[in-house]
């Protein structure tokens, strides 16, 4: 039995639109002032998130990908850690799909807020260890301060993030799915 390898055209015009949602809802954020540097919330994860649980854990996670990683193209304090932005934001929508995808095709709403709270948290984790790891290596912080910076600001803030982004997809897939479906774009 052969296994499908490749996208059909649907599936990468989807990929596409995705992406580009995740790059203009990126562009929407609440900007934090800091000490340490420059943070915020912003609404892209939100169509990480949606991504996943529409269409798929593989498109799903390319469109967040592709995405977050464009964006970070587009400025240069981001765009040398795009390829790092562009595998965490690739996991986040990946683990929503892969958990969330049937369930929002059957309607199960309760996996499709865990699918939702499991694809934030792997992007917060990673976030966490990449901010971790380049401060120290990057940054030349003592692992102790680098440890430190990444719980008091990095974490909270991408945690207030993945919480706006969990309730916001949790609610607009429950919303948008059924029309997807009448309209069959919702295939993986």
């Amino acid at each position: 039995m052969d296994k499908k390898t490749s996208f059909s055209t649907r599936q990468i015009v989807m990929i596409g639109l995705m992406a580009a949602l995740v790059f203009i809802f990126s562009k929407f954020r609440i900007d934090i002032p800091s000490p340490l540097g420059k943070t915020g919330i912003h609404f892209g994860n939100i169509m990480c998130l949606l991504a996943g649980m529409l269409f798929g854990a593989l498109p799903g996670g390319l469109a967040a990908g592709i995405g977050s990683a464009l964006l970070d193209l587009s400025d240069p304090a981001y765009a040398p850690e795009f390829w790092i932005t562009f595998l965490t934001k690739f996991a986040m929508g990946y683990m929503a799909g892969f958990l969330g995808f049937h369930a929002c095709q059957q309607g199960k709403r309760a996996q499709v807020w865990l699918a939702s709270v499991v694809g934030s948290m792997t992007y917060v984790v990673l976030y966490g260890l990449k901010n971790i790891i380049m401060g120290h290596f990057v940054k030349g912080f003592p692992w102790e301060a680098a440890i430190a910076e990444t719980l008091s600001l990095k974490i909270p803030v991408s945690l207030a993030n993945g919480l706006v982004a969990v309730v916001c997809a949790a609610i607009l897939v429950q919303l948008v799915a059924p029309a997807l479906r009448r309209a069959r774009l919702a295939t993986a």
